[in-house]
């Protein structure tokens, strides 16, 4: 993953000039650069760094472009490796997609789509090592899912549970439904020194306002109708632990009173009893009102308010942080797959569909469409079919737009270049697979895939 800024790029060129260009721009935009003007000394910097990113010329003297690519292909196959050449053949720029190469440019590269094809190259393969370390990871991967993500947010989301785990500081987690307020709670409870202590969480929007008293403080035998025993109340039960108390901003005013004082005196009392009862436990609340406006409007007591916001995380919606769908989408797919006892994976034309949908309901959304899908398609690959029907229109918009430019690149050039080797090679495939650099395998599926383009 990326570690130094935004990431560290190798650049292997035998020109000089062209490496201190290229430096000089990435350095600028926050990577950090190696430079090489061989394959040799590439070879000894990419064994030594942790490179995220290789963009490499294709002709050198020596070994040349690909003979290194071939080199990362064996032994460091999850680095990118970008070709930036200006020798463009046909035969090469298949060679080095076919052959599982990020992006192909010609010098001199159009920068501005150069810069956007790097940032995309280092976040999928942040996007793939976090997946790896996931299905590595023993325990319950659903509960981690909030907190997956690579975007700026979702890291300062990261750092900040790192840094108030062990606090006992209130904490304040704002966003939109679906976001993962519950998720982010309980890492900041299981994280820290009292995962070994009662995490206990309380939504107030669902308990009616008759008996949230009851729910929160607890009550004795008959303090009221219906009450044929003593019951202990949430924060009892949080003793020594975490109490979550979610949508705290659905609460009235009464019971906002009653959490005010057992936050200033650390006690509270049960219903129809008087007598008090210490109670010591972290308070985290969420809320999806901007309890701000809420204070305004008299409908949530100021005092209450920085008492529970010693500490805020503002989690953001899904719509803005779309860089992170594939992630979670994918890691939705595998479970989901795992439970239905399938194999079902997600195409580039979905994933993108996927990126492109607006998310109402964020996270929890995403994650309920993924499990629908799974259920329903009768393949081993997601189909627009199975997703909603709000998202047929988005569908049929893209292929619109995107038929053109797919058929029209690389898929061209593709089977251009295997006609023209098996015509060279009389029809022998072994023999066009080598001409163009790339194993049989991969020859025959970019062949089929070719001819059903």
């Amino acid at each position: 993953m990326a570690r130094n800024g935004k990431g560290e790029i190798l650049v292997v060129d035998d020109e000089p000039n062209a490496v201190k260009v290229l430096s000089a721009i990435l350095t600028e935009e926050g990577y950090r650069v190696y430079e090489s003007l061989d394959v040799a000394s590439a070879t000894s910097i990419i064994n030594r760094e942790n490179v995220d990113l290789v963009i490499t010329d294709l002709k050198m003297p020596g070994r040349d472009g690909m003979d290194f690519f071939g080199f990362i292909r064996e032994n460091k196959h999850d680095i990118p490796v970008i070709f930036l050449t200006a020798y463009g053949t046909v035969d090469s720029a298949v060679s080095a997609m076919l052959g599982g190469a990020f992006y192909y440019f010609i010098k001199p590269p159009d920068y501005v789509k150069l810069k956007d094809i790097i940032s995309r190259a280092i976040r999928q393969k942040c996007m793939r090592q976090e997946i790896e370390m996931i299905e590595k990871t023993p325990g319950d991967a659903g509960e981690k899912n909030g907190l997956l993500g690579n975007t700026v947010e979702i890291r300062r989301i990261k750092d900040t549970i790192e840094t108030i785990k062990d606090s006992s500081s209130t904490v304040l987690i704002s966003g939109e439904t679906g976001t993962g307020k519950e998720l982010i709670s309980r890492a900041l409870h299981f994280c820290s020194k009292r995962k070994d202590t009662p995490f206990i969480a309380v939504n107030c929007a669902a308990i009616p306002k008759e008996l949230i008293e009851a729910e929160l403080f607890g009550c004795e035998k008959g303090a009221f109708t219906g009450a044929h025993a003593r019951r202990i109340g949430k924060f009892e039960e949080a003793s020594n632990g975490t109490i979550f108390l979610d949508e705290i901003g659905e609460l009235d005013l009464g019971v906002q009173a009653k959490i005010l004082r057992v936050l200033q005196e650390r006690e509270i009392e049960r219903l129809g009893s008087n007598r008090k009862i210490k109670v010591h436990c972290r308070v985290i609340s969420s809320t999806n009102r901007d309890l701000k406006n809420e204070v305004k409007e008299g409908r949530f007591r100021e005092d209450l308010f920085y008492r529970i916001n010693v500490i805020e995380i503002k989690v953001p919606p899904l719509r803005e942080r779309k860089e992170d769908i594939p992630l979670l989408a994918s890691i939705f797919a595998r479970e989901f797959s795992e439970k239905e006892q399938k194999k079902v994976g997600l195409p580039e034309k979905v994933m993108e569909l996927l990126k492109e949908y607006h998310w109402p309901g964020n996270v929890r959304q995403l994650m309920n469409i993924i499990e629908r899908a799974v259920v329903l398609t009768k393949s081993d690959s997601i189909a627009l079919c199975d997703l909603p029907e709000e998202f047929h229109p988005l569908g049929k918009a893209l292929e619109e737009t995107h038929t053109v430019t797919r058929r029209g690149t690389l898929r061209d050039i593709e089977l251009q270049a295997i006609k023209e080797a098996l015509e060279k090679c009389d029809g022998n495939k072994s023999k066009a697979a080598r001409m163009l650099g790339i194993s049989r395998k991969a020859f025959y599926k970019r062949l089929n895939d070719a001819k059903h383009a």
